[in-house]
């Protein structure tokens, strides 16, 4: 990153200048002034509870939106940012259907 000599602000490149966002100043742009900008995109897996695992899980009444079961075992994942709620799992007793709820 370079900064203006004169104002001190961010300079940016421009047409092979290195040109102040603040006061105009231009300045010819060096090899080292190149800019490299890398954006991976990460694939995020979401653990789904195996089966055997359910049995040790908490259970709520929740109606199973496929066979109308009304009890199911819940557990809760932090798929969003840190700020926002996380996420309620459910899944039913009877048939094993699993589903989630957002506040």
């Amino acid at each position: 990153m370079e900064f203006c000599p004169d104002c001190k602000s961010i300079m940016v490149p421009v047409e092979g200048m290195m040109v102040c966002r603040k006061c105009g100043k231009k300045i010819k742009q060096t090899k080292s002034d190149s800019l490299v900008s890398r954006t991976e995109q990460i694939r995020r897996q979401i653990t789904v509870i195996e089966e055997e695992e359910a049995a040790g899980l908490p259970t709520t009444r929740a109606r199973c939106p496929e066979c109308g079961n009304n009890v199911a075992y819940w557990w809760l994942r932090q798929l969003r940012s840190a700020d926002e709620s996380e996420v309620r799992f459910f899944r039913c007793t009877k048939c094993n259907c699993t589903w989630r709820e957002y506040d």
